[in-house]
């Protein structure tokens, strides 16, 4: 506890704080905001608590400290004439000899200056603190704009479903009905055709029999017995006619029994993912590898469990299965590789440095050209989508134009995306690709020398959906620098970001819902992003910049939330 001389009086600028004399103002605590002459510095002064501490000045430098506070002249509350001079932790208040005598003798006192630096570093946490809470808002604001963004986004799109999908249904209807008519027209023709030979059938008969009743009634009446005769036996051969052979029944036209339209089929809605801009996710490491590579750039699992492993231009291609805690090295090649992937039926497609074609490892382990060519471009990315269709990620240096190009099994071309709908090019150069089950494809795409990018999700026709470009917050000091996309089972897109260590999770039309630090869970330099058949996450990292070893892991991640 500070200890303190009583004194009395008005307060004199130029007089000694301390003893209230003549004597002359030699010195300045700074700590203490008290002028004083040389002997209470050093017999007064020298007493308080944590003196040695204090920051004391000569005379001559005080006008060169006056940015800082004053606290010698404050005035105290309870007792006029006194100043405060000490500060009371206990109470939290100032306090002058008279309040330290009567009160606050035996509470914990500091000087002012130590109080104000309490005071002010409480405001300066209180000040972090709602900093904090105003940046967290702010990321939560922006979260919740994005869903509101996607919510909208999502209601066009089932809307606009609904009302295409009740056009072709009144299409489908109007056409249902056409048909029924045109059916009930045939059958009716085919009900009138039958009848209508049995009515002129029997129209022949009666004509017929009509002349040859005449006919005989003029043979009875004739006079002459001779000429009766001679014609009665032809007459009676003619009325020996046979009945025509009527059918005993009539098909009938077919009656109408109307039917009922419901949901089943016609349509209906169904409750989907709930939306929540509290995405948790985790993310738990099941197994480390140490491999033999750089850097593991490029991630490709196979349907046997067995794993593609490439660390990119430098030039190193392995097939790798875990056992246990370690990776066996099943095949290795000493290939550049740009982009790679694997097609369900196992075969490894690569995009080499000069080929047009996308390369393939044939069973003798020779290098040779598949049937996908995207000449004039030279390939860079491939993402195979099924079995019947891939998407390439192309680029010319010479003609400066990059592409996005859909094949089929065949090799064929089905489209290519090049321009905007303002004849822009949609892409600078492309690092990733991905594609979700509503159609949308994910371009990771390079914008700058600096791997400064972004991801940019085309939709039908290859028009831009949307355009993500980072983290308000995580990207405000750290630029977003895209490298690896990956599509989860559930439709939500993982994007790795170079520099900053953290998966950006968006939602099938690019919206981010979460994010995530690798360095929470002990994975530093994380690079490539890969899912197996099995739904595991792989992460490959690189190695710390200098490190000259061959120390890249490569990670297997058990993950939920996303």
């Amino acid at each position: 506890m500070a200890s303190i001389k009583s004194h009395g009086g008005g307060q004199a600028p130029v007089n000694c704080k301390l003893c209230k004399t003549d004597r002359v103002i030699q010195w300045k605590c700074m700590d203490c905001s008290i002028l004083m002459c040389d002997h209470c510095k050093d017999n007064v002064h020298s007493q308080f608590k944590n003196a040695l501490d204090h920051k004391i000045i000569i005379r001559e430098e005080i006008g060169l400290h006056t940015q800082e506070l004053d606290f010698t002249n404050i005035k105290c509350d309870e007792h006029a004439g006194q100043s405060s001079c000490l500060y009371c932790k206990t109470c939290e208040v100032l306090v002058c000899p008279i309040c330290f005598a009567k009160v606050h003798n035996k509470h914990d006192l500091i000087e002012i200056s130590n109080g104000y630096k309490m005071k002010v570093e409480r405001l300066k946490k209180g000040q972090s603190k709602l900093k904090k809470s105003n940046s967290n808002m702010n990321v939560k604001k922006d979260e919740l704009s994005k869903l509101m963004s996607a919510e909208n986004s999502k209601y066009s799109k089932v809307r606009q479903d609904i009302l295409k999908h009740e056009q072709t249904v009144k299409e489908q209807v109007e056409k249902y009905f056409k048909e029924l008519l045109i059916k009930m027209d045939q059958s009716h023709e085919t009900v009138l055709t039958t009848v209508k030979s049995d009515l002129n059938a029997i129209s022949l008969f009666t004509n017929q029999t009509e002349d040859t009743i005449n006919e005989v009634q003029d043979l009875i009446g004739i006079s002459n017995a001779s000429e009766f005769f001679k014609e009665v036996n032809m007459m009676q051969k003619s009325t020996e006619i046979q009945e025509p052979q009527t059918k005993p029944g009539y098909s009938s036209s077919p009656k109408f029994v109307p039917g009922n339209l419901n949901q089943s089929n016609i349509g209906s809605l169904q409750e989907d993912r709930s939306l929540s801009a509290e995405t948790h996710v985790s993310l738990v490491i099941n197994n480390a590898y140490q491999t033999e590579l750089d850097s593991i750039v490029y991630i490709s699992p196979c349907l046997d469990q067995s794993i593609w492993i490439s660390s990119g231009t430098l030039g190193i291609l392995q097939r790798v299965k875990p056992e246990g805690t370690n990776l066996k090295v099943m095949s290795k090649f000493d290939i550049k590789v740009y982009g790679m992937a694997v097609t369900p039926s196992n075969q490894l497609l690569l995009c080499v440095l000069g080929k047009i074609r996308l390369q393939q490892i044939s069973s003798t382990s020779e290098l040779t050209d598949s049937i996908y060519d995207v000449s004039p471009f030279l390939p860079c990315v491939i993402h195979v989508v099924s079995d019947n269709k891939l998407i390439v990620g192309a680029h010319n240096d010479k003609l400066k134009r990059s592409v996005v190009i859909i094949m089929n099994k065949k090799g064929d071309k089905e489209a290519v995306y090049e321009y905007d709908k303002h004849k822009q090019p949609l892409v600078t150069d492309t690092r990733c690709i991905t594609t979700t089950s509503n159609g949308n494809i994910h371009v990771v795409d390079e914008i700058s020398d600096d791997w400064c990018g972004k991801v940019m999700v085309l939709g039908q026709e290859g028009h831009i959906i949307n355009q993500y470009t980072g983290h308000p917050t995580i990207n405000k000091s750290e630029p977003f620098k895209p490298v690896h996309i990956v599509t989860t089972p559930s439709d939500n897109v993982v994007v790795m970001d170079l520099d900053t260590d953290i998966l950006h999770i968006l939602n099938d039309n690019g919206h981010l819902i979460s994010y995530f630090n690798t360095k929470d869970i002990g994975i530093e330099f994380p690079y490539s992003l890969a899912l197996n058949t099995t739904g595991q996450l792989y992460i490959g990292c690189t190695r710390r910049s200098g490190s000259q070893t061959k120390e890249a892991k490569l990670y297997e991640i058990k993950y939920a939330g996303f």
